[in-house]
């Protein structure tokens, strides 16, 4: 059955610290453009791979891969909040299919999502619960993580259950490319920050703001040229977009979880998510891919994409 994919990546400080209005304008004219293609495809049902940022997913039982049955988005940083819509049976036969597979994932019927699962959501389809959603979590900041190649493996896997399906499906995948927020590490932690790594779910409203503050503080220091981030590559970022583009996804097996944070930063490993969308497309066979927007963009401390792909036999066929 048909598929598309829809590759994007994701801010939470999108209207609290942005870059110039024409970079914003352009942005949201891309992104209009990837919801018009999505009500155009109009999917039965919507695949979503996005990392997590210590909201839903701790330390007490960090898995690299989770299936949601069942789900719930928190609203972090004024994203969207609420129940996704997940169709429970078919999200744990998803599940079955990819142990089958011998790729370990876990099943979660309580799964919390962040904005890395919502605003792809509210970007692509302007709302949590317009279609059914099945939320794949991947593991993409607390090491040790997954290789790129298992993520590619476990996107694969999906890819050939659903193309068993009798859906349209939309296949997505949130993440940025090269950028590094200020996001905390167990290992040398202070037992306060160790603790919240490690069990921190549902924190206190004064909590929440209070690393949203740490944010927006970190991305103005980051815009002003006074901080200690990894500075974004654009190089790297057009050269992974290129290697997706190409269809040889195995390209990708070479790069090393130490070279994706020395040539990246540390949340660049959010090329996951990318990895394992183009793996679930490659499933159905070649593809011919589009890259419709690129820029480094400092204030939101991310190389901001958006990629579309769908498999050269439909668009053979719709010649």
């Amino acid at each position: 059955m048909p598929i598309h994919l829809e590759c994007l990546s994701h801010t939470p400080l999108h209207g609290y610290f942005d870059p110039a209005p024409e970079v914003v304008a352009e942005v949201e004219r891309v992104q209009a453009a990837t919801r018009e293609r999505v009500r155009a495809f109009d999917p039965e049902l919507v695949v979503v791979f996005a990392p997590d940022h210590f909201n839903g997913f701790f330390y007490d039982m960090m898995p690299p891969f989770c299936i949601g049955a069942a789900a719930r988005a928190i609203g972090d940083f004024k994203s969207l909040a609420g129940t996704l819509p997940v169709p429970g049976d078919l999200a744990r036969a998803l599940a079955e299919c990819v142990l089958a597979a011998d790729i370990d994932v876990s099943l979660s019927y309580r799964m919390q999502v962040d904005h890395g699962f919502a605003d792809a959501l509210e970007v692509l389809t302007g709302g949590l619960d317009r279609y059914p959603v099945i939320p794949i979590f991947i593991n993409c900041v607390a090491p040790p993580m997954a290789t790129l190649r298992r993520a590619r493996l476990l996107g694969d896997a999906v890819g050939r259950f659903l193309s068993r399906t009798d859906k349209r499906v939309l296949v997505v995948g949130s993440g940025g490319i090269s950028h590094e927020p200020p996001v905390p590490e167990l290992i040398g932690a202070t037992e306060e920050v160790a603790e919240r790594l490690i069990a921190g779910r549902n924190p206190s409203a004064e909590s929440r703001a209070a690393r949203q503050a740490r944010t927006l503080a970190a991305a103005q220091a980051f815009t002003a040229g006074d901080s200690h981030l990894h500075p974004l590559n654009p190089e790297w970022d057009r050269a992974f977009l290129e290697r997706l583009a190409s269809g040889e996804l195995m390209a990708v097996d070479g790069m090393t979880n130490d070279a994706i944070t020395r040539d990246g930063g540390k949340s660049a490993h959010e090329i996951r998510t990318w990895v394992a969308a183009f793996g679930a497309l490659g499933a159905y066979g070649p593809y011919h891919a589009s890259l419709d927007f690129y820029r480094a963009i400092p204030e939101w401390i991310a190389g901001f994409a958006t990629m579309h792909a769908t498999p050269a036999a439909a668009l053979a066929a719709a010649a």
